[in-house]
């Protein structure tokens, strides 16, 4: 089983900000990153809905929004996209045939009401070749995604340890990669 780094913690803490030190740490080195990464849209500072972007291609699609026109399922106040789950599934797919390493954030309850996202985020979890940058929110209750896999380390992140983490983990990260690549 491929190792894991899994990145959680309350909303607004900073896991979004230490996956990415981690994507431009590993990229920095020659390292090719893929998966997704769901960001916020905000509009007048005020939340829209977020976005999914492939980190292979830089393609984006909408994962979910308020007042949404499209008809998906429903997590809160936004309706998820449903072209969204085949977007971000042909994103993890390409990073599981191209990438050095697969990075998922975040895994969380809209990607998850994607079936084909949900399958291949469970694919990329399974597999046992390419180590594995997850962000995982923090009541992710899905006992068939934390199952997988064993031997993740994870990092909760706080208000006092985030700057630390940032470092750790993006180190943590290219010592994985590292050791993988030998392997190969």
């Amino acid at each position: 089983m491929a190792k894991a780094i899994v990145i959680t913690g309350r909303p607004g803490i900073g896991k979004t900000t230490i996956f990415m030190h981690a994507v431009k740490a590993l990229r920095d080195k020659g390292y090719v990153v893929g998966g997704i990464i769901c960001p916020e849209i905000r509009e007048r500072g005020v939340r829209r809905g977020f976005k999914i972007v492939n980190l292979l291609t830089g393609e984006e699609e909408f994962l979910a929004l308020k007042n949404a026109s499209f008809n998906g399922p429903r997590v809160g106040k936004y309706v998820v996209n449903p072209r969204a789950g085949v977007f971000g599934s042909r994103a993890i797919s390409e990073a599981l045939e191209r990438a050095d390493v697969v990075a998922i954030d975040e895994v969380g309850p809209m990607e998850l009401k994607l079936n084909d996202l949900r399958l291949s985020i469970l694919k990329a979890l399974s597999q046992n070749t390419k180590p594995l940058l997850l962000v995982v929110h923090y009541r992710l209750n899905d006992p068939r995604i934390l199952g997988l896999p064993r031997d993740a380390e994870k990092y909760v992140v706080t208000l006092e340890n985030r700057d630390l983490l940032k470092q750790k983990i993006a180190s943590r990260i290219l010592e994985l990669v590292m050791e993988a690549s030998r392997r190969r």
